[in-house]
């Protein structure tokens, strides 16, 4: 007999209970984070965090998500949030095979589709890497993925031929350390690990099929490779119409931890926007330039969707999320 929505959530949160007591868990920033409603929903969203950090990265996704009226689940991610005394001697046991992150994404997107009924993945840095792969290998089960800083690359090629050939323990910088309720030590196979995915994903991206999927990106990233979000996008934008892709100025100063507020993003609450416009919507790339076009010629958002037939397809956050899209460039392209 099938789990009813109650008997699902409830084993969802007495599962990951347990299993966070035994490990145990650093602190309560690192325990996985379920925002339920009261039955399914026509939007589920799955979050998962980045590489030595922990589900608290969702906490403002979750919350503005939640109060919309939609499910949302941030999984602790395998081998994260340990409590231990970890320093370069004694490294936190994050996987060093790229099978025990897909096997967990999985599980949890099989999870996610039983309590509503379209699943968005989202993922910020490692865990962009491995919505990426979601994206890509179970595209038929994923309504969109937004890919959050995604971690295919490092910011420079020189970075990544040491996490290649490294070995040993890295220590985030300790300016930082106040910052970060997970790890400030890893052993460097471990972020290997998430390179090589980035670079199967890069390879398999131009051969489709992929879920409809948005690559945001910030300038001020120094610790990803944008140019690899950008050659994310345009490959699969070549079969898959819903592939939007949006690169902040460095002018708004956006960090790699742009989800997370206490981790210096100002702006979290805008990637709400963001990301309930693309997960609302069905409007293709070529139609946000359409958009975007009729806005710098003095159209109002409201005519704009008007004239382009475009009404039923956009979403109540499309016009906010309008305003964070260079336009110019997107005028520029389309010609």
């Amino acid at each position: 007999m099938a789990e009813t929505f109650a008997q699902q959530r409830d084993r969802l949160i007495q599962t990951a209970q347990e299993t966070e007591a035994k490990l145990p868990v650093r602190n309560d920033e690192c325990k996985s984070r379920f925002w339920f409603q009261s039955g399914p929903t026509e939007y589920v969203y799955l979050f998962f965090h980045g590489f030595t950090a922990a589900p608290y990265q969702s906490e403002v996704m979750g919350n503005e998500l939640s109060k919309a009226g939609y499910t949302v689940l941030s999984p602790l991610m395998p081998g994260h949030g340990v409590a231990g005394d970890w320093d370069l001697e004694t490294l936190p046991p994050l996987p060093e095979t790229a099978e025990v992150y897909q096997s967990f994404g999985i599980q949890w997107l099989e999870e996610a589709k039983k309590l509503g009924k379209k699943v968005i993945v989202g993922g910020l840095s490692g865990g962009g890497t491995l919505s990426a792969w979601l994206a890509l290998n179970r595209s038929q089960d994923i309504y969109r993925v937004i890919l959050y800083a995604a971690y295919l690359s490092s910011s420079s090629k020189v970075i990544d031929l040491f996490i290649q050939r490294g070995k040993g323990g890295f220590s985030w910088d300790q300016r930082i350390k106040k910052y970060r309720p997970g790890y400030n030590f890893f052993a460097i196979p471990a972020l290997a690990t998430l390179l090589d995915m980035g670079t199967d994903i890069l390879k398999q991206d131009a051969k489709g099929p992929c879920a409809p999927i948005f690559v945001i990106s910030s300038e001020s990233d120094r610790a990803v490779g944008n140019g690899d979000h950008r050659r994310l996008f345009e490959d699969v934008n070549r079969y898959q119409p819903l592939a939007w892709y949006l690169i902040f100025d460095r002018v708004h100063d956006i960090p790699h931890t742009m989800m997370v507020p206490s981790e210096g993003m100002d702006q979290a609450f805008l990637l709400t926007r963001l990301t309930r416009a693309f997960g609302e919507s069905s409007v293709t790339w070529e139609e946000v330039r359409a958009i975007a076009t009729k806005l710098d010629r003095d159209t109002t958002f409201d005519q704009a969707v008007k004239q382009l037939g475009l009404a039923g397809k956009v979403s109540g956050d499309m016009n906010a999320a309008m305003t964070m899209f260079d336009k110019r460039t997107l005028i520029l392209e389309d010609n």
